[in-house]
């Protein structure tokens, strides 16, 4: 049954309530009349309910119940009218209201008054903010290509040098706020709040300054340091790497009048939403006065006989009983929204194939089979959306693996030039030769970084675990570290114990290797110190590198183990690589079943620590593989 249907037959049993009430006074013969009179005053209460309810009905575009609030005005009057002067209302006579509640009914004409004159403003006020919707519309079929084309520069610009890194960042922040506006976008649609709206005006103007940073245009008048930029203006994006930034400068420019419509206009017209709000308080107010009314009037029934006292707790049980009935029906029939409330709630965390499980074949029911399908279509997309990653992520790997082929004979050969057996070499050539050799060596560590990130993500690194002594595994890795220590005159201490582990020793001597390098970077030369030591525990063994260094702030630790996260990311860096070391060595301690962790603060050193399990447990083991 529609909601509307049950509205009325709510009003029907109302109505046929009142009836009831009617045949009860006419059972009682000096009270009849008073009785009667203080019924159809409690009917003022009811025809107002039904009043303000039609109204919002014709103001949502059901014209046809203007009729009906015409004449349910015309009965109320009626009603006041009949409880000042007396006279017939259906038949049945309404005698005068008794002089010791003049002032109580006074109050109700003017209350109805004011209550009536917000009815007839919410009944000519729309519901909807058209130009919202439309704007709404627009910007959700937009999105899809916003996102493309984002995901387009971020391309074009991955092939620039470190020049143009910063052209780079605000191309994958673009991106990301581009898929941010359709999300927010999306929600604001199916009647989220203010915050939605506060979100997404946020995520428009980073948009807005990214776009003028890539397009040359100043930025002056708009809010550049609460995204971390400045007015400086940018290099151009050469002309061969800009063709998504020209596809995507006009379709922003459309679609970002469009997202402000959406930011300052709510779904509900406004106007309608303080109408309807103020129509609420003139019958509060009338509810209020009219309940005086009703109250003094029965105390004069009651003070007048015990019959009429019988009669007034008879109607009180029936109305009660009505009340109670209504209640019930307007819980069962709004039951199902709660319901709604908690799958938008998923939704908007990332749940989306969530049902509500509703068959009825009202308004609500038809909004919950829209909904389902919505879930069923944003679940589809996302898989798709994962399946295309995982692709992306398998043509990464095999590519940084055929990027290391020709890096080998580059090393060999600068090694065979480098010991003169194909001739002499003078100062230059050396030196020259020596460059090619560092860049390899620095280009193969990048890409090996970058090839074992890539493995751990899909699942490929595989690790051949042995039972060996754990020390031989750290000795090496320090051994092969303090040339370039000595260069720098820089002390590395070992205390490591002697200690049979199942481990794969290559990888934990990556490990190793890794951290000490990011100590070797983070102290100063002619004082540095580094520390190795390791410690027994009851189930596990801890490997710690501790360094005199700079120290890492609070602010950025929680992001370190993060793939190509780095403390210093500006331009102006002083030491290089890829931000995936850490990232790796997270990933090769996790399948060992042990945790790696850090303890710094600014300017006082850092502390990396692992552990290894001296009995590995299955119920650690990452999904890496093993053999």
């Amino acid at each position: 049954m529609k909601i509307g249907s049950k509205t009325y037959l709510l009003i029907g049993i109302l109505i046929a309530v009142a009836a009831f009430n009617l045949f009860l006074l006419q059972q009682a013969e000096n009270s009849v009349g008073q009785s009667y009179s203080v019924i159809k005053a409690g009917d003022i209460k009811v025809k107002s309910e039904s009043i303000s309810g039609l109204a919002i009905s014709v103001a949502n575009g059901n014209v046809d119940d203007k009729e009906k609030i015409e004449k349910e005005i015309d009965e109320v009057e009626l009603i006041i009218t009949a409880l000042k002067n007396g006279g017939p209302i259906n038949g049945n006579q309404v005698v005068k209201f008794p002089i010791s509640v003049t002032t109580d009914y006074e109050h109700v004409p003017v209350a109805w008054e004011n209550f009536k004159t917000k009815v007839l403003q919410v009944e000519k006020t729309s519901v909807f903010d058209q130009e919202a919707i439309n704007a709404m519309n627009y910007v959700l079929q937009k999105n899809q290509d916003l996102v493309l084309f984002t995901n387009g520069l971020v391309n074009d610009l991955e092939r620039l040098d470190r020049n143009f890194n910063t052209h780079k960042q605000i191309s994958e922040e673009l991106a990301e706020c581009a898929k941010i506006i359709g999300q927010q976008t999306l929600l604001i649609s199916i009647g989220e709040g203010e915050k939605s709206q506060g979100i997404l005006k946020e995520k428009r103007l980073q948009f807005e300054i990214g776009m003028r940073k890539l397009l040359q245009i100043s930025t002056e008048g708009l809010d550049v340091q609460r995204f971390g930029m400045t007015h400086d203006s940018l290099d151009p994006v050469p002309k061969e790497n800009g063709e998504s930034l020209r596809q995507l400068d006009p379709l922003w420019e459309s679609v970002q009048v469009k997202i402000q419509t959406v930011e300052e206009r709510a779904r509900l017209s406004q106007e309608f939403n303080v109408a309807k709000n103020q129509m609420n308080e003139e019958k509060q107010i009338l509810f209020e006065h009219t309940n005086h009314l009703v109250d003094a009037w029965s105390r004069v029934i009651t003070s007048e006989g015990s019959e009429g006292q019988v009669i007034i707790q008879i109607l009180l049980v029936v109305d009660l009983a009505v009340f109670a009935l209504v209640v019930y029906v307007i819980r069962k029939s709004l039951s199902p929204l709660e319901s709604i409330m908690k799958a938008m709630s998923k939704v908007k965390e990332g749940i989306y194939d969530e049902k509500i499980g509703y068959s009825g074949d009202d308004e609500i029911g038809q909004l919950v089979s829209n909904f389902n399908i919505m879930s069923n279509t944003i679940k589809e997309k996302e898989e798709e959306a994962k399946k295309t990653d995982i692709a992306k992520d398998e043509f990464l790997a095999m590519i940084t693996h055929e990027l290391k082929t020709p890096l080998v004979p580059i090393q060999g050969y600068s090694d065979i030039l480098l010991s003169e057996h194909l001739g002499k070499l003078n100062v230059k050539q050396k030196e020259r030769i020596g460059i090619i050799k560092s860049s390899s060596e620095a280009l193969l560590s990048i890409i090996s970084d970058l090839l074992d990130a890539q493995k751990l993500e899909l699942g490929q690194l595989r690790m051949r675990k042995e039972n060996k002594n754990i020390k031989d595994t750290i000795d090496k890795a320090v051994e092969s570290l303090i040339p370039v220590a000595e260069r720098n005159n820089i002390e590395i201490k070992s205390n490591i114990l002697d200690m049979q582990v199942n481990h794969d020793p290559v990888r934990i001597s990556q490990v190793v290797t890794n951290l000490i390098k990011n100590s070797l970077i983070a102290v100063q030369p002619n004082s540095g110190k580094i520390k190795v030591s390791i410690e027994s525990l009851p189930t596990a063994v801890k490997v710690s590198i501790e360094d005199n260094g700079i120290g890492i702030p609070h602010e950025k630790q929680k992001n370190l183990f993060t793939k190509f996260y780095q403390v210093d990311a500006t331009l102006t860096r002083e030491k290089g690589g890829s931000g995936l070391g850490l990232a790796i060595c997270k990933g090769i301690i996790n399948n060992h079943g042990g945790e790696i962790t850090m303890q710094s603060a600014a300017t006082q050193g850092a502390i990396f620590s692992f552990t290894i399990p001296k009995e590995e447990s299955d119920q650690k083991k990452s999904p890496i593989g093993t053999s």
